[in-house]
């Protein structure tokens, strides 16, 4: 029930077209004495009677889902639910995900991707940017002169075989120490000034491309360094896009939307508040726009339908243990099983005695308390005397419940480590004891018949008329 209506208050998502006020769009219903015009009407349907929908109704059939709906709104209203400090502050964050980026404009955008622009070629500077590649013999820190000397042996060995027509590439993935570069023949990628420790900057970028330099200490260690290319930054709209989406990805957007917002408010003196500047928003905007007017619209009446929903139906169902128990025993005919369910345990001890223990430590207890009794009991401290599974088996579930209790000859139980020994404790049901053996199930029907009931009550309470006549010209009024 409780998909029925979130599946109708999500398909309450208009277009644009279909609220405006024609003298064609004659009233379809009223709720609670509230008019329906036929356009709302027959947009819901729409939406869900699409070729996709497994369960499509007819016309007749859709209207009682509908009026159901607006009944459970109309309810929620009566009983003040859009008027609490949650449900205001829920609403308005729904509201403002459809307002806040109207406050952004493409130009605003695509100011902030120059400025990004800008920063960046100012920190990369008139040197531009390199590529270098380069071979490393690292030093470790706090090395011995002997580590120091085999360094740069290594290094000068190979910068004597790059001069003798060695590829830079192959001996950077063969000996170079930079598991990250040498990868890729030793290229470490673009760099600007200001990226790249001193010692390693000034040799890198006194090179031309081709060049290759004689071996460099830096803190890491010795480097061969052969720059592959240079140039300046590209112009900004080779990298425009690209910037975008980085501003996209850092939500700038909300940034510049606050800045906006701090801006109009300092501008009024501070006559008004950004929640009252993003309300007048969203009034203009749903003025101007009908499907920003029913969007808004299915997250208003949407939140309302939960909340009456929860508190009436589902929330209430599943914890009003009293009535599950009622409902469970008034209708236990509904619940049968297949095929027989273990109740009870499966579990694995150190010791031979244990296995009695542990039955005689939950004989007398109800199931819910067994793990709290055993934790307590066997395993309350550094010496775990126990390993347990609990729960309601049928046949497959538990290989050790298959082969003691169900009697399934080749069940192959998995030792435990530590636990030789293995038991099961239980009782074997031919049906439901009492609703917690079913009690998802149970949950579902009592959901299903409160709903059922709170219908008719709210059929009772609010007139509903339809116009049947009127119901013949869905999808055909051209």
């Amino acid at each position: 029930m409780k998909k029925t209506i979130l599946v109708l208050c999500l398909a309450l998502v208009p277009y644009a077209e279909i609220w405006s006020q024609h003298q064609d769009d004659p009233i379809m219903m009223t709720v609670a004495g509230i008019p329906v015009p036929r356009s709302e009407f027959e947009y819901s349907y729409n939406k869900n009677n699409t070729d996709g929908v497994i369960d499509k109704k007819t016309v007749e059939e859709y209207v009682d889902l509908f009026v159901n709906y607006k009944l459970k709104v109309q309810a929620a209203l009566d009983e003040h639910i859009d008027t609490t400090q949650a449900f205001l502050k829920e609403f308005a964050q729904y509201r403002d995900q459809q307002v806040r980026p109207t406050f952004v404009t493409d130009d605003d955008m695509l100011a902030e991707a120059h400025k990004v622009y800008d920063q960046t070629k100012e920190n990369i500077g008139p040197r531009g940017l390199i590529q270098p590649a380069h071979i490393l013999m690292l030093i470790p820190q706090k090395a011995t002169k002997q580590q120091q000397d085999e360094a740069k042996r290594r290094i000068d060995s190979v910068y004597k075989a790059l001069q003798d027509g060695a590829d830079f590439e192959e001996l950077a993935r063969k000996v170079s120490q930079d598991p990250g570069s040498a990868r890729n023949g030793g290229i470490v990628g673009w760099c600007s000034q200001n990226q790249l420790v001193k010692e390693f900057e000034n040799a890198a970028f006194a090179l031309n491309p081709g060049e290759m330099s004689a071996p460099v200490l830096s803190p890491f260690g010795w480097h061969i360094i052969l720059m592959k290319d240079r140039k300046q930054l590209e112009p900004f709209e080779y990298h425009k896009e690209s910037i975008l989406k980085f501003l996209e990805h850092r939500d700038v957007r909300n940034s510049i939307t606050e800045r906006k917002l701090d801006a109009m408010v300092k501008a009024s003196n501070g006559k008004v508040t950004k929640e009252q500047l993003l309300e007048q928003r969203a009034d203009s905007m749903a003025a101007a726009d009908a499907s920003v007017r029913y969007l808004i619209k299915e997250y208003h009446d949407g939140l309302l339908l939960y909340e009456i929903s929860n508190r009436l139906i589902w929330d209430k169902a599943a914890k009003d243990e009293q009535a599950l128990a009622h409902y469970f025993k008034k209708n236990k005919k509904k619940y049968v099983w297949e095929e027989p369910r273990f109740k009870g345990m499966a579990y694995h001890v150190k010791d031979q005695g244990d296995v009695k223990a542990v039955a005689k430590c939950v004989k007398k207890l109800k199931f819910d308390d067994w793990n709290e009794a055993l934790r307590t009991t066997f395993n309350n401290d550094s010496v775990l005397r126990i390993r347990v599974e609990k729960g309601l088996f049928k046949k497959g579930d538990n290989a050790l419940v298959d082969r003691e209790v169900f009697k399934v000859q080749d069940a192959k139980v998995d030792s435990v480590k530590g636990y030789p020994i293995d038991a099961t404790y239980g009782k074997l049901l031919k049906k439901p004891e009492d609703y917690t053996d079913v009690r998802a199930l149970v949950v579902a029907d009592l959901q299903d018949e409160l709903e059922r009931i709170w219908i008719a009550d709210l059929r009772k309470q609010y007139p509903v008329v339809v116009n049947t006549e009127l119901l013949k010209t869905i999808n055909n009024h051209e």
